[in-house]
C-alpha cells in the first residue's frame, strides 16, 4: 500500500495568495527557510497504478502535474485517478472535483450522506458535473462495515465519524450531522499495517483515540499551533476550535495527544498546515520542538509504503 501526500497545506495553500503574514511574506522573499505547499489531499494505491484520490484540492491540476503516477498515459485519454473519496464538503477538499469533468465515464465519488447533501445543495458540484462526466455516488454508510473501493484491492478502509465543523454553506452548519466530517483508517490486509488519516480533528473522542493507538502511520490535523493563532495575528476572530481544529501546543493539544499514544514506533505526521503556523519555518523553535517529540511535518510529494 502506497500513500502519497499531494498537498499538505490548509485552505489557501502556502503562501496564501492574499496573505502577508511573516510566513507568507518570508517564503515569497526567500528570507525564511520554508517550502511552498498546495492544498490538502492524499492519494492511495495498492498497485502503484490505480489511485484513490482522498480529497480533491483546488490545486489538483498542479498536483497531477507534479506526480507522474497520476498520469500513466496508457491511452489517448487516461488518468491514474480511479475514484475519489471526500472526508467533508469543505472548499479546499472538493473544488478539484470540477477539474475532473473531462472524464469519459461518471466519476466514482465516495461520500457520506451529510457530505453528499452539501454537494447537491449548498455547494452543488454534483449537479454541475451532471452536465459533463457525471458523478456516481458511492455511499459511506458509517455503519461499522468497511468500505469497498474497487481501485484498492487488498486494502480495507474504515470511516470514523468526527466532531468538527460542516462548511459555512452547509444546510447543517449550525446543526451538525453525523458524517459531516470523517477520518479514515487504511489497512493493508497482507501486512496488517494501518494508516490513520484525519486532516481535520476538533476533538479526540474515544473511538478516534483507539484508532490512533492502533495505527502505524498517523497523518493528523496540523492546522494551527495555538488556539488563538489567527486572532493574535489579526486575521480572523475565530479560534482553532471554532474552525473545527485542535491546536498543536498547550494542554490537550495534538503534541500531548500524540505523546500519549502507546504505539511509540508509529510515524506521527502533521498535515493540513495553515499558512500562519510557525511549524512551517524549518529552522524555527516550533519545528525543533516537534522533532524532539518525534513528530514530522508533511510536505507535498511525501510518500509512504506500508
Amino acid at each position: 500500500m502506497k500513500i502519497k501526500v499531494l498537498g499538505s497545506s490548509a485552505g489557501g495553500g502556502f503562501p496564501q495568495w492574499n496573505c502577508n503574514c511573516r510566513n507568507c511574506d518570508g517564503v515569497r522573499r526567500g528570507t525564511l527557510k520554508a517550502t511552498r505547499r498546495t492544498q490538502s489531499s492524499i492519494a492511495v494505491s495498492a498497485n502503484g497504478e490505480d489511485w484513490l484520490l482522498v480529497n480533491a484540492s483546488p490545486d489538483l491540476l498542479a498536483q497531477i502535474a507534479a506526480n507522474s503516477e497520476l498520469q500513466p498515459a496508457r491511452r489517448a485519454r487516461d488518468s491514474g485517478i480511479a475514484a475519489v473519496l471526500v472526508i467533508d464538503a469543505q472548499i479546499d477538499h472538493v473544488t478539484g472535483l470540477l477539474m475532473l469533468r473531462e472524464r469519459d465515464t461518471p466519476l466514482p465519488l465516495h461520500a457520506t450522506d451529510a457530505v453528499w447533501q452539501d454537494l447537491t445543495s449548498g455547494f452543488p458540484i454534483a449537479p454541475i458535473l451532471s452536465h459533463y462526466c457525471g458523478v456516481e455516488h458511492r455511499r459511506i454508510a458509517l455503519d461499522g462495515a468497511p468500505l469497498s473501493v474497487d481501485a484498492l484491492p487488498g486494502v480495507q478502509i474504515d470511516a470514523l465519524p468526527l466532531t468538527s465543523k460542516a462548511p459555512p454553506y452547509s444546510p447543517h452548519r449550525n446543526s451538525p450531522e453525523r458524517g459531516d466530517n470523517i477520518g479514515l483508517v487504511f489497512t493493508n490486509r497482507q501486512t496488517g499495517k494501518r494508516v490513520f488519516y484525519a486532516p481535520g480533528l476538533g476533538e479526540i473522542e474515544p473511538h478516534v483515540l483507539e484508532a490512533m493507538r492502533a495505527a502505524d502511520l498517523l497523518l493528523v490535523d496540523g492546522t494551527l499551533w495555538t488556539a488563538d493563532e489567527m486572532i493574535r495575528l489579526g486575521l480572523s476572530k475565530k479560534t482553532a476550535a471554532d474552525m473545527g481544529h485542535l491546536q498543536q501546543s498547550g494542554p490537550g493539544g495534538m503534541i500531548e495527544v500524540l505523546d500519549s499514544l502507546d504505539a511509540k514506533s508509529a510515524r506521527k505526521v502533521l498535515i493540513h498546515i495553515n499558512n500562519t503556523n510557525p511549524i512551517l519555518v524549518e529552522d524555527g523553535p516550533e519545528r525543533r520542538l516537534l522533532t524532539e517529540h518525534g513528530i514530522e511535518v508533511a510536505y507535498d510529494g511525501m510518500t509512504f509504503e506500508l
